[in-house]
């Protein structure tokens, strides 16, 4: 992969919007490779942050262990994607493991050649402000899920996030391409391996979904967007 496509991934990221050719090739060439295989982490969780890091080929899952020990699965990212972004702050820890869940290639800017960076170009400040803020939010909005949707809700909306970050149509829908037990959907959706074994049961009896090994196939989107919006019993 050349500079060019490398240029190209940057500019999908939220971080670098806005910000000039010139400028992108010296973040560009301020950044450095990072290759990992499947299984192995970029950092854990409660480390410090040194590194800010965008996604160039692969997929990364992020876990936390919760205070009583119980790993939850937070995030799924692909191509284009940026983490790490603590490592902005400076002095900061990550607050979850960022796994490859295949074999992944990301380019990464140490924590101080990303304040230096946000020094020459005050657009890529503002953007990374913007990121986390919309983080923030977006972990906000997870947390009240949890403490107040019902699980039908919950699990809806954790499978339409997945397929619009990993979705690939196939002729009998939308499979979300990533290796899922039931197990990590009930994380991700807080709730049980009964509650999501016996609702997805139902689902599929529906023709909404179809499960496999370690795989999901939405069947119906438009059905299982309504049940994330407006489920009723």
């Amino acid at each position: 992969m050349d500079s060019e496509q490398y240029l190209r991934y940057l500019q999908r990221s939220d971080l670098f919007r806005g910000l000039e050719p010139d400028e992108m090739t010296t973040i560009l060439k301020a950044g450095r490779l990072r290759r990992i295989r499947s299984g192995a982490v970029f950092f854990h969780q409660d480390q410090p942050a040194t590194s800010l890091y965008v996604l160039i080929e692969g997929r990364v899952k992020f876990t936390q262990v919760t205070a009583d020990g119980q790993q939850v699965i937070l995030r799924v990212i692909g191509p284009g994607e940026m983490f790490g972004t603590v490592a902005a702050l400076g002095d900061a820890i990550h607050p979850a493991t960022a796994e490859a869940n295949v074999d992944c290639v990301a380019l990464g800017w140490r924590s101080e050649v990303v304040a230096d960076l946000m020094e020459r170009f005050p657009r890529l400040t503002l953007n990374a402000l913007r990121f986390m803020a919309g983080r923030l939010k977006e972990f906000q909005d997870r947390y009240r899920e949890m403490a107040t949707e019902r699980a039908e809700r919950r699990i809806a909306r954790t499978l339409l996030r997945l397929a619009g970050q990993l979705g690939r149509q196939v002729d009998e829908g939308l499979l979300i391409d990533l290796a899922l037990t039931r197990q990590d959907i009930a994380e991700m959706s807080g709730t049980t391996l009964f509650t999501v074994s016996r609702i997805l049961k139902a689902w599929e009896l529906k023709g909404l979904v179809k499960g496999g090994r370690e795989r999901v196939l939405i069947c119906k989107l438009p059905s299982l967007a309504a049940i994330a919006e407006d489920y009723e019993d």
